[in-house]
């Protein structure tokens, strides 16, 4: 069961998510352990899913992306997650951009950078986090002040923990020109040639090994006015626009990496012998297996609910946003770890891939946004404050 049903999808949909499971399969899957292990982001493998509409997915047509819906990249990131979560997670990020680059960018802007942005030509970060604010976004203390000659801004700071950092090209970075709080924050794109830029050491990590993950460090990094993204204030608005889109479709990458997890354990306990006979004729082993199934369907269900809200742009899409990411990365760290304990010592092992996916998926609960301010959102929503 490594599909959603098809009743549930139009042929186009159904065309689109069979595409993006087979380039998992054959182009993520088969070297995933080894970038892992590597620490190897693969550029040219981004290109080649850049080259099927897979790196402006939500972008326009008419800006030359794939014009495609939420929901139709939620089949997307799931499939891809399910080649590798890492590699799908980073692609989500850069589309993130894109996305945002198309939405709230001027003509100049999105002719300067989206045909770099679809080809992956050009790679991209995202920079909110910061040292001393993570889950409090609107706390950030990068500062964005206007220059001496008025023609454009000068920008100090540093963000924390991010992904492409050092090998994307352009970063879109969230930064203070006004008041605190969300209404003093502007978004502006950061090019790696800019005179002040400069990253961190690479981190070592859990997880997401074959994707960097550096400071960003912003040292008088001077941009002129059209770097800007949108009105002046109406940075912390674009971030959490683009948040929205993000969760899903890390809540698809959870859910992909879920369910090979899950393949992977139907296969094991169907071959391995123990007690006279295979692990799946065992009741408790069933019993597993079946759970993890209807668990995943669940969160597939919430996720694509999530996606056609936030197409409609329902009222409550950024509540089920939330919770869609919530529960589809909490799940789906539950099952990996789950099928890990199937495999019992050779889920252990870097060979059967489980231990990378419990690695890769724990950092879902976290990035976008923690679960526990999924919560937030959620409860702001129901009880009104």
């Amino acid at each position: 069961m490594t599909a959603p049903p098809a009743f549930a999808l139009g042929v186009e949909q159904q065309e689109i998510r069979a595409m993006a499971a087979a380039f998992g399969r054959d182009r993520l899957a088969p070297d995933a352990i080894r970038w892992d292990h590597d620490k190897e982001l693969p550029v040219a493998v981004l290109r080649e899913a850049a080259a099927l509409g897979l790196a402006g997915i939500c972008v326009a047509e008419d800006s030359g992306g794939s014009g495609l819906s939420r929901l139709d990249a939620a089949l997307i990131f799931e499939a891809l997650g399910a080649g590798c979560p890492t590699v799908a997670a980073y692609l989500s990020i850069h589309n993130m951009v894109a996305w945002m680059v198309d939405r709230f960018g001027d003509d100049s802007q999105r002719a300067r950078w989206l045909p770099g942005l679809i080809s992956a030509d050009t790679l991209s970060a995202y920079c909110l986090t910061e040292p001393g604010a993570g889950s409090d976004a609107a706390a950030l203390s990068t500062r964005a002040r206007r220059d001496g000659d008025g023609d454009g801004y000068v920008l100090n700071g540093v963000k924390q923990f991010i992904s492409g950092a050092g090998v994307a090209d352009i970063y879109v970075v969230m930064a203070r020109t006004g008041e605190p709080g969300p209404r003093g924050i502007s978004a502006f794109v950061v090019e790696r040639s800019d005179a002040g830029l400069s990253f961190g050491p690479p981190e070592a990590k859990m997880g997401w090994n074959a994707q960097p993950t550096c400071q960003v460090i912003l040292d008088d990094v001077h941009v002129v006015e059209d770097r800007r993204l949108g009105e002046e204030g109406a940075g912390f608005r674009i971030a959490m626009g683009g948040l929205d889109g993000g969760r899903l479709n890390i809540a698809a990458c959870s859910l992909g990496g879920a369910q090979a997890a899950l393949d992977k354990a139907i296969a094991y306990v169907g071959e391995r012998e123990a007690f006279g006979g295979p692990l799946s004729a065992l009741q408790h082993v069933r019993f597993q297996i079946a759970d993890m199934a209807t668990e995943i369907e669940a969160a597939r269900t919430l996720l694509w609910r999530a996606a056609a809200a936030l197409d409609a742009q329902a009222p409550d899409a950024m509540a089920l946003c939330a919770m869609a990411k919530r529960f589809a990365t909490d799940v789906s760290v539950a099952i990996a770890d789950r099928a890990l304990q199937l495999h019992g010592g050779y889920g252990y092992l870097s060979e059967y891939g489980l231990e990378k996916l419990v690695r890769d998926l724990r950092v879902h609960q976290i990035v976008e946004g923690t679960n526990e301010i999924m919560r937030v959102i959620v409860a702001r929503e129901l009880l009104g404050s």
